[in-house]
């Protein structure tokens, strides 16, 4: 097919505006209406959230839909967004003596994007795809489902201006911290090969050049083709894990062993989060609740850290994208980080 003919039979620019549009309508109110859905579900299999059982399955069918719509509509944006920039201008200016700057921004930003870990992997690809250095994107991920404002404002309400303020201090220090080590590492060849291609900015050439509306829409759907196109069984995977231990929270039990005394509380408390899986307003509740039952406040923010910014469906998306010697070294480093704060906030308050 030669050039000419193969201009005619793209869409035109109206076309794929007008479609966009759609789509974005579509997109919102899909994404809009997921508490809906999942209840409706629920009730057409004749479940009930009061059970466990039908609390997983919501927790499944709500999680599921959200999490790929992020992902849909992130890694279209960032593919338009790339044909703009070439990824060796985005590296250059994260990079070197940028990269602190570049952790602090990218820390910063998840204070506003309320996400939980799983939800936050998607723009982590789109950071990478978009070239952004390896640790500028771990500050995100870190930060997004532990430091936002959910957290804040719930932590405000139960805890304190002063619990909130050492929260919010403390969980930025180490999306900060760690993003900055993974950084010096050099951890990139631990990348998936298909992400190590997108990060170099081989897998389009023309990224950079001076481009139509029509190739750049056709590159953002051609990115969502290729990374949502890979990433999705692990998706399905890692919410279905979630989901299975949603709702099963042995309170009193985990209580008996958080107190301020013991020290291996913290890392215990640290260990026991990793598996579990929820956001910041479903962890809060059982803070407050292991708090009452005398638990130490240092340790149950551990606990709580580790759930959002650690959990094991997170991990397992990850695998996707990362290699396990990078998932183990971001593990280790962040579960490090948590240690400090918990024993942090022990000794303080």
């Amino acid at each position: 097919m030669s050039a000419e003919s193969h201009v005619l039979a793209s869409p035109s620019p109206g076309r794929w505006l007008a479609g966009i549009a759609v789509a974005a309508v579509v997109w919102f109110l899909a994404y809009s209406n997921l508490t809906a859905f999942a209840d409706a579900v629920i009730a057409a299999l004749g479940l009930t959230r009061a059970t466990h059982f039908g609390e997983a399955v919501h927790f499944f069918v709500y999680d599921t839909p959200k999490v790929l719509l992020l992902l849909t509509g992130i890694v279209f944006a960032m593919g338009i967004v790339q044909t703009f920039f070439a990824p060796e201008r985005t590296r250059a200016l994260l990079s070197g003596k940028r990269l602190g700057i570049g952790n602090v921004l990218a820390a910063t930003l998840g204070i506003v994007t309320p996400f939980c870990s799983c939800s936050a992997v998607p723009l982590f690809i789109g950071f990478l795809s978009a070239g952004v250095p390896l640790g500028v994107t771990f500050s995100f991920l870190i930060a997004a489902p532990m430091v936002n404002e959910v957290a804040l404002v719930l932590l405000f309400g139960m805890f304190g201006w002063k619990v909130a303020a050492m929260y919010l201090g403390l969980g930025l220090l180490v999306a900060i911290v760690a993003g900055f080590v993974i950084g010096e590492l050099k951890m990139e060849r631990h990348l998936e090969d298909w992400v190590q291609k997108i990060h170099a900015g081989q897998v389009d050439p023309t990224v950079g050049l001076n481009l139509g509306w029509v190739e750049r829409f056709e590159a953002g759907w051609s990115h969502v083709r290729q990374i949502v196109g890979k990433v999705w069984p692990y998706i399905l995977l890692g919410i279905g894990l979630g989901a299975a231990i949603h709702g099963y929270v042995p309170e009193d039990f985990m209580a008996s062993f958080m107190g301020r005394d013991a020290w291996w509380a913290v890392p215990a408390a640290v260990i026991l989060g990793v598996p579990m899986y929820t956001n910041a307003a479903g962890i809060i509740p059982i803070v407050e609740a292991l708090i009452g039952k005398g638990a130490a406040l240092g340790t149950v923010l551990a606990f709580m850290m580790a759930v959002i910014a650690l959990s094991a469906p997170e991990m397992i998306i990850l695998r996707k994208a990362l290699k396990p010697r990078l998932i183990a070294t971001f593990a280790g480093v962040v579960a490090t980080g948590i240690l400090l704060v918990g024993y942090v906030f022990n000794a303080v308050l």
